[in-house]
């Protein structure tokens, strides 16, 4: 167990590193690379908490659980269902010699039980594999099942009803000798083995097959039985697809979703449809006991997947229809808070379906979840970066500094945010290059959001001429002022033109005001238009702007340039 936790860290310490050395790729001849980088680590996230999880599980039960064949008992009869799956495997390979010493027959003679001991552990097994007898129900703890409603050191194994009076076949947990406690098949219940053994003769439907379809056995089952089970599962899967098409028909009409959404929920509730169909017919036509506990796990399997699927579908599907219903001034942040929701969402979904797996096939979850704490703890110090990355996306996504789709600036640099992962935040640059930003850095960053205008900030300083006078100072301002309050576009304060210095070269009067656009190129527009209406105001005037005076190469005192007008 040791030895797996070394190779989960170091799987997720080369995930580390293949986090670095891709965070620097941005656009060009490495956008294929980026892009398979980005695919590589999804897939390296999803297997090493899927690996994580089967190890924690596997621990939580290694600790919780003594071994099967423990020291002091070489056929392994510590636990119920240890107790009966290695009878099952001594009957299996025809050693009853050696089976029925997973019966109580101290009552017997040593004569006896030499005797009649093989006998009874044939019949035992036929009853085990001839009827729904499910194994994963049994305990596997070495205290037995102590909410059965039997006594402590008995547990239920079989029911048989035999002229319609159930007969209850038990375990009882023995001392055989001092220190060691055993699993066996309770003394009380040894008599019931021949009564309810006479139950297993031919069915009428078997009498009229073939007595080489009856007799002849693979891995303990009746051939009949496998074709049955071989052709119930085409027609179940053919059925399952009909009845899934007709399903889909019917919601398609009632809730009017998409085709397209439809369709591609047609293969898991088939899957879906199909195993739980199966899983009758496995009633009607049983293989052996231990055949069925590993078929009953596939298919629990296979329906919790199923399941999964059908639920990460949907995810998605409910996921557009909100976004289509949305504001459009709300539909900037799905692009960022959708991806990002769903990624989780399914990734919750596979894990619990994972759980709801284990449970199945009879492991602990609790005790899973107490290992899932310490392995949590394993990969949250062998991938801190990852963790940080990750805790910096749902942070930026909660505090939506930026959204996709805005133009900011981060650092020293500027572009529009392209999107917002688990790991990375992707921004094309002016230059029309991608960088990579993760998470966890650019959380720290600190980010100026240019989209988030709801107006633009219209700022210039007209530099006006030394011989100006006071009755053109007087006559620009208001002129200024008037066309600043009668534009429709243009947002103006108390004072938005005023004169607020003498120069050394110049008289210099600030235009101050904002204009009601957020969409910069409006702004531009706008502004272009605006530069233009003064300049004329100030021609208007008589007056010009001032133009700075500058040493020239030849000499050493300022030589001023020649004035405009």
């Amino acid at each position: 167990m040791l030895q797996m936790r070394q190779e989960l860290s170091g799987i997720v310490r080369r995930r580390h590193v293949f986090d670095l050395s891709t965070s620097h790729v941005t656009s060009g001849g490495g956008r294929f690379w980026r892009r398979a980088a980005k695919r590589f680590a999804r897939f390296a996230i999803l297997q090493v908490l899927a690996l994580e999880l089967l190890v924690a599980a596997l621990a939580a039960q290694g600790t919780n659980s003594p071994p099967q064949v423990p020291a002091g008992d070489p056929l392994g009869r510590t636990t119920p269902q240890d107790a009966v799956l290695n009878f099952l495997d001594a009957c299996h390979a025809r050693q009853y010699g050696k089976a029925w010493h997973y019966l109580d027959l101290r009552q017997m003679s040593l004569a006896d039980r030499e005797k009649n001991g093989p006998e009874l552990a044939r019949q035992l097994e036929d009853l085990l594999d001839d009827t729904p007898f499910d194994i994963a129900n049994l305990s596997r703890s070495p205290l037995g099942d102590l909410d059965d409603g039997l006594a402590p050191s008995h547990d239920h194994l079989l029911t048989v009803q035999v002229d319609g009076r159930p007969l209850q076949l038990e375990l009882e947990h023995v001392e055989v000798k001092p220190g060691l406690k055993l699993w066996l098949v309770s003394a009380d219940s040894i008599p019931l083995i021949p009564k309810a053994h006479q139950l297993l003769d031919e069915t009428p439907f078997e009498k009229k097959l073939p007595q080489v379809l009856v007799t002849h056995e693979v891995l303990d089952t009746p051939l009949w039985r496998w074709i049955v089970l071989l052709m119930s599962g085409v027609l179940v899967w053919i059925a399952a697809r009909l009845l899934a098409r007709a399903i889909l028909v019917i919601c398609r009409r009632v809730l009017k979703a998409s085709s397209a959404g439809a369709e591609e929920l047609l293969k898991p509730l088939c899957l879906c449809l199909a195993i739980a169909s199966f899983r009758v017919v496995l009633e009607f036509a049983p293989p052996s006991a231990i055949v069925r506990l590993y078929l009953e796990r596939a298919l629990a399997m296979g329906f919790f997947v199923a399941l999964a699927w059908a639920g990460a579908i949907m995810i998605d599907l409910a996921g557009e229809r909100w976004r289509s219903r949305l504001d459009p001034h709300m539909k900037a942040m799905t692009y960022s808070v959708l991806p990002l929701g769903r990624q989780v969402l399914k990734l919750l979904l596979f894990l619990i379906a994972i759980l709801a797996v284990l449970s199945e096939w009879g492991y602990n979850t609790t005790t899973i979840m107490a290992g899932l704490g310490v392995g949590g703890l394993a990969i949250a110090l062998a991938a801190q970066k990852t963790i940080e990355n990750l805790f910096g996306g749902v942070s930026v996504i909660g505090d939506r500094p930026v959204l996709v789709g805005d133009f900011c600036r981060f650092g020293n640099r500027v572009g529009t945010v392209m999107h917002i992962g688990l790991r990375s935040t992707r921004i094309r640059t002016l230059d029309r290059t991608v960088v990579s930003v993760p998470n966890g850095q650019f959380s720290t960053m600190e980010l100026e959001n240019f989209s988030a205008r709801d107006k633009m900030w219209f700022h210039q300083t007209l530099s006006l001429r030394r011989d100006t006078s006071a009755e053109q100072l007087q006559r620009l301002v208001s002129s200024i002022r008037e066309l600043l309050r009668h534009h429709p576009k243009v947002e103006t304060g108390d004072i938005p033109v005023r004169f607020i210095g003498i120069g050394a070269y110049s008289f210099d009067i600030e235009v101050f005001a904002y204009v009601l656009t957020p969409d910069f190129d409006a702004f531009l527009g706008i502004q272009q238009e605006l530069l233009i209406e003064l300049m004329l105001a100030v021609e208007r005037v008589g007056t010009g702007l001032a133009v700075p005076v500058y040493d020239t190469l030849n000499s050493d005192h300022p030589v001023p340039m020649r004035r405009a007008g």
